[in-house]
């Protein structure tokens, strides 16, 4: 089998790898100039529809696909906008792209544009990622001084400006709908779908969202095409007429109780276990995996330990970490791959507890049951923690957890489905973990130096 080479994080440690010049010697905007020659945006449009490309942001929703649901024939304008929001917990894949090599995601944000028949690009970036906006805006003033970017680019006709708009640090502008409301200067409270983006976004006008590396792994496709694209990753389950497949390369972040927490890119489908023993150095101070988040808190946890049904030998370790894998293994999905480690001297009651206060803390309020549900599991995970935990308390947490989100149908958006599937994953796969700490009224490790510090 072929040696993989790294394609989106190939020039990252290259000097000057944010500078245009730098990207113009690797063969930068080459493939974009080429288009605005040769190509209609229906070529574009179809070729990235044909390669299977699912959108890295977290949904895994085919590009292609998503901007075929613009109008047809609309006089405009028509919007892109850029999901650099990037706020799930241990996820920090796309502020590389980022930092390190901005030109390669700005191409692909010029080839969606032409493709879409945009005139305007909002990039929203995090506010946190001070680096990046910095990099990202030192690249298009580049641009617009080399006439890539402005009025009729390179006397092709076509014409494109690109906003960078910084966040406030909100976990809820990752919601596109959110980012929306955000970049119209309003709270981001997300919006009652349908009228979808793609019909009434920004503005009300029409507006396609998609995700920092989507927009890398755009540039590649135009550029190596959609055979080498297919050659990477997992092809569809032909038991299952509804999976388009996990095509492509794709960058996996390992945190946690690692040895190496690093960022890397494989081939799609890569194992849990491969990921964490040979990428990551396997788990620190010569510790065992007692958990793993597959692709962020909100998709929930795995045991390690648990024997994977229909596989004689394996684990729920050994899950491939594509688009199908962890939804197998009770989690929400691959979200942003993006993978944590717990080892097994760790208590899942404090693991817990610190999920809920995340969710508590960046619930957007709008929805009730996800403003008080998301309160309400904090409170009885903090109780827990504290040593005064009641056996009932574990049911009611799954019951809250399964009531709400935008799956039961009781919130506008996902925040509270990844609020809750955290709280039922982890209670159903180390329930006898929970109830032995409720029955010795076991205070946690963090507890005690809480108390400490407050003396």
């Amino acid at each position: 089998m072929a040696t993989f080479e790294p394609t989106l994080l190939a020039r990252i440690a290259k000097p000057n790898s944010g500078k245009l010049e730098g990207y113009r010697n690797d063969g930068g905007y080459a493939t974009f100039e080429k288009v605005l020659k040769d190509k209609q945006p229906l070529d574009v449009v179809t070729q990235v529809k044909d390669s299977g490309l699912r959108g890295r942001g977290g949904a895994g929703f085919p590009c292609g696909l998503k901007w075929t649901f613009l109008p047809k024939d609309h006089p405009g304008p028509i919007y892109l906008c850029i999901n650099a929001d990037e706020s799930e917990p241990c996820t920090y894949n796309n502020r590389i792209l980022m930092e390190k090599d901005p030109h390669q995601v700005l191409e692909g944000i010029m080839l969606s544009c032409y493709a879409i028949k945009s005139q305007c690009a909002y990039f929203y970036i995090r506010y946190e990622y001070g680096t990046a906006y910095r990099t990202l805006q030192a690249a298009i003033d580049e641009l617009y001084a080399a006439g890539l970017l402005g009025k009729n680019i390179k006397g092709s006709g076509f014409t494109l400006d690109i906003f960078l708009h910084r966040g406030a640090g909100a976990y809820i502008c990752g919601e596109e709908t959110g980012l929306i409301e955000s970049l119209e200067g309003k709270r981001a409270w997300p919006r009652i779908k349908p009228p979808f983006p793609a019909i009434e976004g920004a503005f009300r006008k029409p507006t396609i969202v998609n995700n920092v590396e989507t927009m890398a792994c755009v540039t590649q496709i135009m550029k190596k095409g959609n055979d080498w694209f297919k050659s990477l990753g997992v092809p569809p389950d032909p038991k299952n007429p509804r999976d388009a497949g996990s095509y492509g390369p794709k960058l996996y972040t390992i945190a946690g109780h690692v040895n190496e927490p690093k960022c890397v890119e494989l081939p799609m489908g890569v194992t849990c276990r491969d990921l964490v023993e040979k990428h990551g150095g396997g788990v620190w101070k010569g510790r065992k995996a007692k958990s793993v988040n597959p692709g962020g808190l909100s998709m929930g946890f795995i045991d390690v330990n648990a024997p994977l049904k229909g596989e004689d030998g394996k684990t729920e370790y050994d899950i491939p970490l594509d688009f199908n894998g962890p939804g197998k293994v009770g989690c929400l999905g691959l979200g942003t791959a993006a993978i944590c480690v717990v080892d097994d001297q760790t208590s899942m009651v404090d693991v817990l507890h610190n999920v809920c206060q995340f969710f508590s803390h960046e619930s957007c309020g709008q929805c009730t049951p996800c403003r008080e549900g998301t309160g309400w599991m904090l409170k009885i995970t903090d109780r827990l923690r504290r040593g005064l935990g009641r056996r009932e308390d574990l049911d009611i947490l799954v019951d809250v957890a399964d009531r709400i989100g935008i799956i039961p149908g009781t919130t506008i958006c996902g925040l509270s489905d990844g609020a809750g599937w955290p709280v039922k994953t982890a209670i159903r796969k180390f329930r006898a973990e929970f109830e032995a700490a409720i029955k010795d009224g076991t205070k946690s490790a963090y507890t005690k130096l809480q108390m400490a510090a407050a003396h």
